[in-house]
């Protein structure tokens, strides 16, 4: 049995006594707190948490035939990245040669010198460039984005790489292989997270937990719903060490079944133990829009691998919640794709390759910087 599902009683159990102890925390000092419950915030929560359990079976059963080299439409999806991408180049290309130059660059012949039918035929091409270059240019990214992360994920597939691993190496099911794959996956866990912190590709899956300006447990279900459009550390490695698929599983259940009780106010920091593990209080600082907390604490069960990658940092002063520019919905729709649409628009806004390529894979904080380079306004969405 998927560990995740059969702790739902114990989800909900601990919501409610959650909500109890704020609530009675909160008549005892008179003051509301960003931690306490509130109805529209964990309703947000828990559709987001039913969406990433029925959301991805969905996208399975659509990406699955657009997958290059396993579904019969993979290569049509790759002849439209290249083919999107090729009109895109041809579009930029057009639209600087029907440009009118405006200084004495060496190399750019001045406008007067280019005769009058050629400038109109470069005019031309020009406007025709720029009807069609967003487009392209988005067709293009979504469509190799698509591609490149169906074909990651259908090669790397744990099950594929089982069956591929050196030597037939099997750690069996043992005590000492249970706690080597809870290591594994905890170490390739933070890698991720990481990644989905750095690359705006990523983070735009992962936004979706950062959403709330609310903290209790109702936010550890507030779950990315579009993990199919990301490229990922492959968990699937651990099998080519040997960890079997079904202790592969048991890993991830217990790792996603420690970060539940993480995500609280009610538990104060724990002595000792924040040295090694990572507790409410080290993901209290990876929640908060502070700036110092920006990026910090990617750990799941282990804070040691913050300490080791410098990514580490306590809780000294009280946290603010959410992102740096929040959404201001409670609206699913917008909460699972907010990003993904401003990706999109900056896509098609840009004006060459290095721009659009690096509005997707580059660091979030990178793009906002580029907007405020450009004098454009930012996206609703912010970093965290």
């Amino acid at each position: 049995m998927d560990l995740t599902v059969g702790a739902i009683p114990f989800y909900f159990g601990s919501m409610g006594a959650e909500h109890l102890y704020l609530k009675r925390r909160a008549e005892r000092t008179g003051a509301p707190a960003p931690t306490d419950y509130e109805r529209r915030d964990t309703l947000a929560s828990l559709a987001m948490g039913v969406g990433s359990l029925v959301v991805p079976m969905a996208l399975d059963r659509v990406l699955s035939p657009l997958t290059p080299g396993r579904g019969r439409w993979g290569k049509v999806l790759v002849g439209a990245a290249l083919g999107a991408a090729a009109i895109t180049t041809a579009a930029d290309v057009a639209i600087r040669r029907g440009t009118p130059a405006v200084d004495d660059t060496p190399g750019t012949a001045p406008e007067a010198s280019v005769p009058a039918p050629r400038r109109e035929r470069r005019r031309r091409a020009a406007e025709l460039g720029r009807r069609v270059v967003a487009s392209a240019a988005v067709t293009s990214v979504a469509a190799g984005v698509t591609a490149g992360a169906t074909t990651w994920a259908s090669r790397t597939a744990i099950r594929r790489l089982w069956e591929r691993r050196p030597g037939g190496r099997d750690l069996g099911t043992g005590a000492l292989a249970t706690v080597g794959a809870i290591l594994a996956w905890d170490a390739i866990y933070y890698w991720n997270h990481r990644l989905m912190h750095e690359s705006r590709l990523m983070w735009a899956i992962h936004v979706v937990h950062h959403s709330s300006e609310r903290y209790n447990l109702s936010t550890a279900l507030r779950q990315p719903v579009a993990d199919a459009f990301g490229m990922f550390v492959p968990v699937g490695a651990m099998a080519l060490l040997g960890f079997r698929p079904a202790l592969i599983e048991t890993a991830r259940g217990v790792n996603l079944l420690y970060q539940f009780w993480i995500h609280t106010d009610a538990i104060p920091k724990l002595g000792r133990l924040e040295e090694v593990l990572n507790t409410p209080s080290h993901h209290r600082v990876h929640h908060g829009s502070n700036p110092q907390y920006l990026d910090r604490n990617h750990g799941s069960i282990l804070i040691v691998w913050d300490r080791l990658f410098g990514t580490f940092a306590r809780e000294e002063e009280p946290v603010r919640y959410g992102l740096t520019k929040n959404i201001d919905t409670f609206n699913p729709l917008r909460i699972a794709t907010h990003e993904h649409a401003d990706i999109l628009r900056d896509v098609a806004h840009a004006e060459d390759w290095p721009d659009r390529l690096g509005f997707v894979f580059r660091g979030p904080g990178w793009a906002y910087a580029r907007h405020a380079e450009r004098h454009e306004p930012q996206p609703l969405a912010g970093v965290s």
